[in-house]
Parts: C-alpha cells; sequence; structure tokens
C-alpha cells in the first residue's frame, strides 16, 4: 500500500470515528475470579476504577481501539512520514501511546493535541528506550549486574527515570530480565545475565527505581518488564529465534525475573519476539493470561514488542493482519506497537462478530488505570522552562560509582595492578582507548558521546607532571588494517607497563540483531595483542564490550585483565580510578566466561547427567573407557574460562564452613512457616593488606528429589567491605521458596528424605560447605 493511500484510509477511518455512537462497556476480565491478588495495588483502587468506567462508558469503539494503538514518531512503518499524520490521529482520538517522541517541548506538543482538541482529552502517554539512563548513561544493564548492588542499580534508574519524566516520558520499556545463558546472543547485554536469584533481584531494584514509592509521582515512570517470556533463550543464540523448552526450565529459569518485577508491582509487561513451544508469545493465552494474569494477578497491561502483532504472520499462525490482531488481543496484548493493526483493525473484527467487544472494554480498561495512576490527566505537561541537562557534579558521581563497581577484575597475575604513577611510562594502546562513542553502549538514549570521559582522557588528567603517557590506536574495532600496529609496538618498547584498551563496537556488535557466532576480539585486536605481550613489557588488557567474549588468546598474552564492559559517561574515570588503586574492585560476573564457542550455551546451575565427569582430568584426550564415555569434550574442557560470580580484588578474603540453625527440617514445618526456617552463618575476614568488598555468597545443591535438580544454585548473596583482618558474619534466611522447586506437575514443593547442601564463598565455584536433611 502505497503512503498516499495509507493516509486515505486512515482519514476515512477518523471520519467514521467522528460519527461513530457510544457503545456501554461490558464489565468483564480475562480469567477474572482466578487471580491473584492484584500485584499492582495502584492499578485497583475503587476511586481509580470508577473513573476509569466513567470515561469507558462515553467513548467509541474507534476511540477504544485507539487507545490501544502505539505509533512511534517519524519512522517509516508508520501511518506517514509527516506530522500532520500524528497529529490527525491524536486529534482523532485514534492513539493512545506515542513511541520516540523526546523533549518537553516536542512531547507537550501532541499532548496539547490530545487534551485540548481531542474528544475526550484523554491523554497519551509517551515511551521511550531507557535501557541504562535516559540522558545520564550508566554502565549497561549486564554490567550493572556485575555489581550484585541492587540497592545501587535502583537508585541509578529513580535517576533515569527523573530525567525522561522531565520531558514528558513517562513510559520506558526497561527492565529487559531475560535470563541469558548463550553469550553469542547479542541482546545478552541488555539483562542481567544467567542466574533467577540475580536476575530477580536485579528486576525488583529496576522496578522500584523507575516506578518510585508511587507512579503519580511527577519524577516516576512506569516500567515495562520484557521480554514475555524465555526470548533469552533463543536457539543457538539468533536473535528473534525460536525457543522450546520444558515447562518446568521455563518456570524454574526463566519466568522467576518476571514474577518478581510484577510482585515488586510493574506497571506494564512487555510479549517477545520468539515462539516458545511453537506458539508466538504475542498470540500466547498460557502465557499472558494463564500464568501473568490469572497465577501472578498482574492488572497492568501488556505492549507488543516492535510490530510483534505483524509479524504473527510470519510465524505462520495468522494468515493476515486482522487475524494477527484478534489472535493477539484475546491472547491478553492490550497495546500493539508499531504494526497498526488494531487502530483500524478492531472496529472492523468486532462489527463482523470476530471479536468480543468486552475483550476490547478489558484492554482499554488496563491502558486507562495505567494513565490514571501515573497522574496524567491532572498533570498531563512537562516543564519546557526547566533548565537544559547538565552532566552535574551529582550525577557523574553516580554514574562513577555504578561503573566502579560494575567492572571486574578477571586475572592480576605477580601483582602488576594496582599501577603506580611515580616517574613511570604507560603506553596506552587501542581502538577504544578514546572512543567516546563506544562508552556508551547499545541502547544509549538520549546519552551523548560530548558527556563521555575516556580512558586516554581520564589518563592524561591523572599523569600530567607525574608520569609520561604514549598513546597509539594501534589498529580500529572492526579494521583489518594492520598499518598501525608496529606504532603501539613502538609505544609500548618504550614504557614500562601497557593498557591495551580493545573490545566490541558498541552500536553494531552488541545488542538487538547483534548475534555473533566469533567471540574473540574483532578484527586486528587478537594481532595487536599478540604483539604487544612479545615485547615482554607487562600488558594490562582492559576490555570494553557487550558479549561476554572468549578470552582464552587474552588469558595468555595479557599480566592482567579487567572486564569493563561499556561503563558509561564516567569510563575514563572509573578505570582509571580501579587500575592506580583508589578504588578496589568489587564486581563479579553474571555470567559463566566460555573457552570456547563450542561450549555454549554455559551456566553454573546445570543439571547433573547419568555419566557425569566428575574429577576426571578433561585437559587432555580421553585415555580409557571411563575417561571417555562420560559428559565431556574431547577437546576443551566442560568447565568456563571464569565461572560465574568470579571477580578478583587487590586484597583476598577466607570464608569459614557454614553453620546452620538447625541439622534437620520438617517438610510440613517449611511448607507451613514458609520463610525463615534455616539460617546459614559463615564468618569473612579479609585476610590481604587493603581495603575491599567481597560479595558473599551462598549456593544450594539438593539431591532425592522426584525431578533432576541443578547440581548447585544461587540463593543468597550480600557485598561486605572490610578492613585489613577485619572479621564480619554473613547470615542468610532461607526459607519455602529457596528450599523448595518444581516437581513433575511443575508445583512447587518440598520433599521429605531429600538431602541438601550449602556451599558459601565469593564465587559458584564456592569449596566451604554444610550439609542438611529434609526429613
Amino acid at each position: 500500500m502505497s503512503v498516499g493511500e495509507r493516509r486515505g484510509r486512515i482519514r476515512q477511518a477518523l471520519r467514521r470515528s467522528a460519527r461513530a455512537s457510544g457503545i456501554v462497556a461490558l464489565l468483564f476480565s480475562l480469567g477474572a475470579g482466578a487471580a491473584q491478588a492484584p500485584s499492582n495495588a495502584q492499578l485497583a483502587g475503587a476511586e481509580l476504577n470508577r473513573r476509569v468506567e466513567k470515561l469507558l462508558r462515553q467513548m467509541t469503539l474507534e476511540e477504544k481501539a485507539g487507545q490501544l494503538a502505539q505509533y512511534s514518531i517519524g519512522t517509516p512503518t508508520g501511518p506517514g512520514t509527516g506530522r500532520d499524520d500524528y497529529e490527525t490521529l491524536v486529534r482523532a482520538g485514534a492513539v493512545g501511546s506515542l513511541f520516540n517522541v523526546v523533549g518537553a517541548r516536542e512531547t507537550n506538543h501532541y499532548q496539547r493535541i490530545a487534551m485540548e482538541q481531542s474528544r475526550l482529552k484523554i491523554p497519551l502517554l509517551f515511551g521511550f528506550d531507557v535501557i541504562h539512563g535516559h540522558r545520564t548513561l550508566f554502565p549497561t544493564p549486564l554490567a550493572m549486574a556485575s555489581s550484585f548492588n541492587p540497592a545501587l542499580v535502583e537508585q541509578a534508574m529513580r535517576m533515569a527515570g527523573a530525567e525522561a519524566s522531565s520531558e514528558g516520558i513517562r513510559w520506558v520499556f526497561s527492565p529487559m530480565v531475560d535470563i541469558a545463558r548463550d553469550a553469542r546472543w547479542g541482546r545478552i547485554i541488555e539483562g542481567s545475565g544467567e542466574d533467577p536469584y540475580l536476575g530477580a533481584a536485579m528486576a525488583r531494584a529496576y522496578v522500584r527505581g523507575y516506578q518510585g514509592k508511587s507512579l503519580a509521582e511527577p519524577t516516576s515512570v512506569a516500567a515495562s518488564v520484557k521480554h514475555f517470556a524465555a526470548y533469552g533463550a533463543a536457539e543457538a543464540g539468533r536473535d528473534y529465534n525460536t525457543v522450546d523448552m520444558s515447562e518446568l526450565t521455563l518456570r524454574q529459569v526463566y519466568l522467576p525475573p518476571f514474577q518478581a518485577a510484577v510482585a515488586e508491582g510493574a506497571a506494564t509487561v512487555m510479549s517477545a519476539f520468539n515462539s516458545l513451544n511453537g506458539v508466538p508469545a504475542t498470540a500466547n493465552p498460557q502465557l499472558l493470561t494463564g500464568i501473568l494474569r490469572k497465577e501472578w494477578g498482574f492488572n497492568g497491561f501488556v505492549v507488543s514488542d516492535w510490530t510483534a502483532v505483524q509479524e504473527l504472520v510470519n510465524h505462520g499462525i495468522a494468515l493476515d493482519g486482522a487475524t494477527a490482531a484478534r489472535k493477539a488481543l484475546t491472547a491478553g496484548v492490550e497495546m500493539d506497537m508499531e504494526s497498526h493493526l488494531y487502530g483500524p483493525g478492531i472496529p472492523q473484527l468486532v462489527r463482523s462478530g470476530k471479536l468480543s467487544q468486552a475483550v476490547v472494554d478489558e484492554a482499554v480498561r488496563r491502558v486507562l488505570r495505567v494513565k490514571f495512576a501515573l497522574g496524567l490527566f491532572e498533570h498531563p505537561y512537562a516543564d519546557e522552562k526547566a533548565a537544559a541537562y547538565v552532566a552535574t557534579a551529582e550525577k557523574r558521581e553516580l554514574a562513577r560509582r555504578v561503573a566502579e563497581e560494575s567492572i571486574v577484575l578477571l586475572k592480576n597475575e605477580g601483582g602488576v595492578l594496582p599501577l603506580s604513577t611515580s616517574g613511570r611510562k604507560i603506553a596506552l594502546v587501542g581502538p577504544l582507548a578514546d572512543s567516546a562513542g563506544d562508552m556508551l553502549g547499545a541502547w544509549n538514549g538520549k546519552g551523548d558521546p560530548k558527556d563521555v570521559v575516556t580512558l586516554r582522557a581520564a589518563l592524561e588528567r591523572r599523569l600530567e607532571g607525574k608520569a609520561q603517557l604514549l598513546y597509539a590506536k594501534g589498529t580500529g574495532i572492526l579494521s583489518h588494517d594492520p598499518s598501525g600496529i608496529q606504532q603501539a609496538v613502538k609505544a609500548a618498547e618504550a614504557s614500562d607497563v601497557v593498557i591495551a584498551a580493545l573490545g566490541e563496537d558498541a552500536s553494531q556488535m552488541s545488542g538487538e540483531a547483534a548475534s555473533r557466532t566469533r567471540l574473540g576480539l574483532p578484527g586486528h585486536q587478537e594481532q595487536l595483542l599478540q604483539a604487544l605481550a612479545a615485547t615482554g613489557k607487562p600488558v594490562v588488557l582492559v576490555l570494553f564490550n557487550g558479549h561476554p567474549l572468549v578470552l582464552e588468546n587474552a588469558q595468555a598474552h595479557a599480566r592482567a585483565i579487567v572486564e569493563a564492559w561499556h561503563p558509561g559517561i564516567e569510563a575514563g574515570n572509573a578505570v582509571a580510578n580501579l587500575l592506580f588503586g583508589d578504588v578496589n574492585f568489587s564486581a563479579r560476573l553474571p555470567v559463566s566466561l566460555p573457552r570456547s564457542v563450542g561450549q555454549l550455551p554455559l551456566y553454573y546451575s546445570q543439571l547433573s547427567t547419568g555419566r557425569p565427569a566428575g574429577t576426571t582430568d578433561l585437559t587432555r584426550l580421553p585415555r580409557s573407557t571411563g575417561e571417555k564415555y562420560i559428559s565431556r569434550y574431547i577437546d576443551e574442557q566442560n568447565s568456563p574460562l571464569y565461572p560465574f560470580g568470579y571477580g578478583l580484588s587487590y586484597t583476598t578474603f577466607d570464608f569459614s564452613p557454614p553453620v546452620l540453625s538447625v541439622p534437620v527440617l520438617k517438610a510440613a514445618a517449611v511448607k507451613k512457616r514458609g520463610q525463615g526456617v534455616m539460617r546459614v552463618k559463615s564468618q569473612v575476614r579479609n585476610t590481604g593488606k587493603v581495603r575491599g568488598t567481597v560479595v558473599a555468597q551462598l549456593y544450594l545443591g539438593l539431591r532425592g528429589a522426584s525431578t533432576a535438580q541443578p547440581v548447585r544454585q544461587l540463593v543468597g548473596f550480600e557485598r561486605l567491605t572490610l578492613a585489613p583482618g577485619e572479621s564480619r558474619d554473613v547470615e542468610f534466611t532461607l526459607g519455602f521458596q529457596e528450599l523448595s522447586f518444581l516437581d513433575a506437575n511443575a508445583a512447587r514443593v518440598v520433599e521429605p528424605g531429600t538431602q541438601y547442601e550449602l556451599w558459601v564463598g565469593d564465587s559458584s565455584e564456592a569449596t566451604q560447605h554444610a550439609r542438611f536433611a529434609m526429613e
């Protein structure tokens, strides 16, 4: 259809809308009666519902359909590329939300049309991809998960939400809580890694940060938890690909972060692109109605991902857009993002008898509840007179602290770090040393490279008058031109130590549609690293990347390895503070780093097999039947290069064996009491010479259950800061949620006769352990 034809059809629909008469609403709820208590009390008040019902009774069918339609300003997939088309839609009440409108003046422009020129004066809801900051860019989400500090993430997202709301954006498409265990997947950067316990803790933190104590607060924004569900398990790590898994795996691994976010009161959820067990998530009633609404009591609304409703045709479950719209809406997707099927399609479907009016009314209720809860009817406009954005000292301090707690020290051979500035020559080499835009990472919202402090800028300021900095780019990120390597080698030869800033292009190599099959350093960066190491000078490798990389080659050529991810606007200052020991490393890996791509997907909490490798030496080819016919590779170890939860410090820590409050638990008592049935205590001691922060981690394993369980899984963590020689007890409390598991019917149970083992330490390879039984 041409743009002109599309515009003509839209204008015809608008004229029909103006003539249409109101339709009395029918009280109907998908799964009503079976649902739990509402997950968000702010969307369930009697006065709020009274206002919703009053407004709903006044709406025409076209206006109802309009509330369920979202358009993205300026995109060629929209109803036209001209501003007039969107203004016409808003004026007619034919749009409920606009996407990618930024700036107070722009949001107010469209909001004034809605509030002053539309018939019912229903405010627009403006959405935007605020993923790890709006104007103040923090580290990417995978990096922030490395902090194991949900309170700090909450603080950062509170700032992000406030910045977005100041421009009239009251809805953010975040957090992404997909569990991801395949490093090839580009969108692994947007989530919190491989573990459901850590993922759930971070999911809650994002929701609290964005939504604050009340959605009605002017600095609060509605969160959109995505992508529901199991998108992170896309087959072969290829974006948009299919997912097929058991219900046990779905519920035990992939759903907990979503459930945590919903329990925290998330106002909206975004459906996923992928199909799940043959049913696309955007038309999956089991997910969107059965689990999300009936089981979890979710009372917000669901928005599709970009054009996901139209893509139901590509999935093969709909022959046309009208069928796709009907299937998505009846499954539980209340708002159509960018497919443009709900607005014109819903009235036709209702009038033809193919779609229930009650389903439409319930969808509109859910959207209106969020708008009322946000206070948009009372305060629809942003302040256009507010001062222009400045990366203030306060904002930089928070961004720097988040970055410092998100950067992981992987290797420090011979104590090459921390560096000294006294009279030294330091070579800074690599394509990421002075690349401001790449520090912002993928999905960088309104971030501006001009706000970024690069590593080169930070080192020049720090070393001025103290040490000499020799800089050479060496090669580009993706370049296959090795001509600059010799210059970098000369700088290395003239120095005492080399800092190599290598990694991935943030905009092209990570994020959506950026899946990779080769996870080594791209371009000529591996060659550059080898050449630097060949000089004999100690090389400190600082990685700026989105994917977890394969670092076998780097491990062999760098004396120290620092996983900085993409750290945001304070990248350079944060890295420099850590390299020179002003701040001690405290971050831990939220994903297992593979030795090779052939190990993927890779994660620590695997199920044991009938032929586990056990203590077999996997570094060599099998020499006997017992070494061959086990679950192993013949050309690689099973273990990761660096495990989940791992990270070094400038000090060391010891953990005492865990002490249990009781040696035996009664299954009936655990189920009855629910919480606090077992206390686990360990003493942590700083055995080094400097102050440091450790992430104490508690893991649980279970044997003898009716369904196979992971060899171990995270059930608690806590950050502890200790002075040299200082000891402190860390205590974890376990209850039904931590001690239970899913049986063959996907019911959460505790079973008598099972044996539990606990490990405490500073990674998923913790060795201090204790055992107890369930009777």
